[in-house]
């Protein structure tokens, strides 16, 4: 669906570390500011445990998984809403995207330069916030300046309401609190989607931390967990250093390598599938002997839509959707089988997919 998020952070925090394992190609990661300057994208797969089950059942020629894709923009540093460091260029790719995931350094390590002098999380996601701030200020008193005064002199309504709700989200921030904490209306919501405000994405946090730190909070994780749910923003623990190890690893390998580390699944796929919830995605999937495949949609997406997807003569022409849920495939062990327990069900165009829901889209154009 072309959705992406953006991995953000003050230069040298592991960001492009963390972006070589996820997509493993090799980005520069050196230790000195702006290693990266132009932002690199990288496709990835979503993990989905039930895609080998389909497989096991429908036994396809191929199967496909569902992607979504990860930008690596290049260090913020103090300033960069004036154009400190090379800042202007990396807010407006910022601005790109979907969600931010947002690496911290969490531990101590005087080979890796740290471009503050010192480690200190809270101040670290402070420096990048607050530029994220700041240039959210300046869109909106852009657009204040543009429409406040002709607003009030023709008596525009909507102009007015606009003009109200910028000046709350002026104060919000101005008050150094992101957009993403005000409780705004759903129709609000919709309405600022246009500004595509850099403090209104998603947050999520990495905590990037030593191997031995991965099941053992320091203190710079627990100040960070604080914040993050002060911001009732996302918080993950990883050590980008394994996640950059685990990715030259075949697949045999990495499962021997996480169980030495104790860990049931890698922080990439973590990070993965988090960055994939937060922006309120799910996953449908088509299944045959030709091939199983997964596909991402929006909650509360509509079948016609959701077929458009897959083509947009699907969406046109659509008919019904026959649907079966997963778990009903799993329980009764195959499609016929299912069928002939009222399982398979034909949906109509205000159908909302489900999470795991097998599709076959009956259409005509």
């Amino acid at each position: 669906m072309g959705l992406t998020a953006g991995i953000v952070g003050l230069p040298n925090v592991g960001k492009s570390t963390l972006f070589n394992a996820i997509t493993k190609q090799n980005i520069l990661a050196a230790n000195y500011p702006f290693a990266t300057i132009e932002p690199n994208i990288g496709t990835v797969k979503v993990p989905d445990s039930r895609l080998a089950v389909l497989t096991e059942i429908y036994q396809p020629k191929a199967t496909i998984p569902t992607t979504f894709e990860f930008t690596d923009i290049a260090g913020l540093v103090k300033g960069a809403s004036k154009g400190e460091g090379l800042g202007n260029q990396f807010l407006a790719h910022i601005r790109e995207v979907d969600a931010i995931c947002h690496v911290v350094r969490c531990y101590d390590d005087p080979n890796v330069v740290h471009v503050e002098g010192t480690i200190d999380p809270v101040k670290d996601t402070e420096i990048v916030n607050l530029e994220l701030i700041f240039s959210d200020i300046e869109v909106i008193e852009k657009r204040l300046y543009k429409i406040e005064k002709k607003a009030y002199k023709i008596n525009d309504k909507v102009a007015i309401k606009e003009v109200l709700l910028l000046k709350r989200m002026q104060e919000t921030l101005m008050d150094y609190k992101p957009v993403r904490s005000m409780d705004l209306t759903k129709e609000e919501k919709a309405f600022i989607k246009g500004y595509n405000l850099l403090t209104n994405k998603p947050v999520i946090y990495l905590a990037n931390v030593k191997e031995e730190d991965l099941h053992n909070e320091n203190e710079y994780v627990a100040k960070l967990k604080e914040l993050a749910k002060n911001e009732n923003s996302g918080m993950l623990v990883i050590s980008a250093k394994i996640e950059s190890e685990l990715a030259l690893l075949d697949d045999e390998s990495r499962a021997m390598f996480l169980e030495d580390l104790g860990l049931s699944e890698s922080g990439l796929d973590l990070v993965i599938k988090t960055a994939y919830q937060t922006l309120g995605l799910a996953t449908f999937f088509t299944a045959g002997e030709k091939e199983v495949r997964a596909w991402t949609f929006r909650k509360g997406m509509k079948a016609p839509a959701c077929a458009g997807i897959i083509h947009t003569d699907f969406e046109k022409g659509f008919i019904k959707a026959e649907t079966l849920s997963f778990e009903d495939l799993v329980k009764y062990g195959s499609e016929l089988v299912a069928k002939e327990n009222g399982k398979l069900r034909l949906e109509g165009k205000d159908y909302q997919l489900v999470d795991g829901d097998i599709c076959h889209f009956r259409f005509n154009v």
